[in-house]
């Protein structure tokens, strides 16, 4: 019989990071057809290697960045359609989510308390790196969203630390998510001498990922010292990376694996698992 202990460890939610595409690429036509096909399987079959439907979602994504920490806080947040030149049909999307006021206090109180500045902003929607992904993940759409930004310094200790602020989430059933791309140079995509640039890359990344938890910490700080880094992701460009450095600094003890890789615009791109 297991213990509560082992109960309460089995229920424990684990973070991600997951790629979220090229702006609405999951709902639209593409050449080749089947180019996004692999990681729309992936993002679809998330829910079902929880150990749980989650209670609510803290989403962390490539594409809002703020001077401090914000959080979404509206109950019922609308969508932001920040990409450009895609089908009409894509800027009808829908994902009524709900925002829940409550756990954006939260989150901004252990961001607090671990000394990192964090606001709440009710006027803010979700952006593409939340709906889009999270149309695959949870297709209801009944599940509350917070969304947290990235900070604008862009500083990698900073993200790591506010994941480990967020860490206490995860046992409220909270999924902690890191919404971004393991490669982003938007030159290199479609560019075959970028496959083996974003494969040197990718390796370092999963060492790095797959590594004892306080090695891997320092290892994801000092990510631009990897081989091939800032072919990946170019100075200042760096947004679709750090949700990853959240994922892992929430992931504290828990081991981490990669669990989905493929090749797309001639491109390797990875997804990860902390727990």
């Amino acid at each position: 019989m297991a213990t509560s202990n082992t109960s309460s460890l089995e229920q424990r939610m684990p973070t991600l990071f997951v790629p979220h595409g090229a702006g609405p690429c999951f709902f639209m036509d593409w050449n080749p057809p089947t180019a996004w096909n692999a990681m729309a399987e992936f993002l679809k079959g998330v829910a079902a290697s929880l150990p749980a439907k989650p209670k609510a979602i803290v989403l962390v994504s490539g594409h809002w960045l703020q001077p401090s920490f914000s959080v979404t806080s509206a109950a019922r947040p609308g969508l932001i359609y920040d990409y450009h030149g895609f089908p009409p049909h894509t800027y009808e999307l829908r994902y009524p989510a709900p925002g829940q006021p409550e756990l954006a206090r939260h989150v901004t109180e252990l961001l607090g308390q671990a000394s990192l500045a964090a606001r709440e902003e009710p006027q803010r929607g979700f952006d593409h790196g939340m709906f889009i992904p999270l149309k695959l993940m949870f297709p209801g759409a009944d599940i509350p969203v917070v969304q947290l930004s990235l900070r604008s310094d862009l500083d990698p200790l900073a993200h790591i630390e506010a994941g480990r602020a967020l860490e206490p989430l995860r046992d409220e059933g909270v999924l902690i998510v890191g919404s971004g791309m393991s490669f982003h140079n938007m030159r290199g995509y479609g560019d075959p001498r970028f496959g083996p640039i974003s494969d040197t890359f990718d390796r370092w990344l999963t060492a790095a990922v797959e590594a004892a938890p306080a090695e891997r910490d320092d290892r994801l700080r000092h990510w631009e010292q990897a081989p091939a880094a800032r072919l990946c992701h170019p100075p200042r460009a760096e947004e679709h990376l750090l949700p990853l450095l959240v994922a892992a600094g929430a992931g504290a003890t828990s081991s981490g694996r990669k669990v989905f890789a493929d090749r797309v615009m001639e491109t390797t791109l990875s997804a990860y698992r902390f727990g």
